[in-house]
């Protein structure tokens, strides 16, 4: 069982690096335009909104489904 907390513990790490680098690449993207280290994170994140937006009602449920499942 303690390995599985431990686990855990190491897959929510990840997962903050992960948003962390995001909010990264956005800010990034937004001040700096098109950085290297970054690459396409403001388009991909924009295409995502953008195919959410859509998708209607399933999309703001789907936003909602992912906003519940980041914390």
């Amino acid at each position: 069982m303690n390995a599985l907390n431990n686990l855990k513990d190491v897959v929510g790490s990840l997962t903050a690096l992960a948003i962390a680098l995001i909010a990264f690449g956005v800010a990034a993207g937004i001040v700096f335009g098109d950085v290297p280290f970054v690459g396409g994170v403001l388009d991909n994140l924009l295409g995502f909104v953008s195919t959410l937006g859509d998708s209607g009602l399933v999309g703001l449920l789907v936003a909602a489904w992912l906003m519940s499942a980041a914390e």
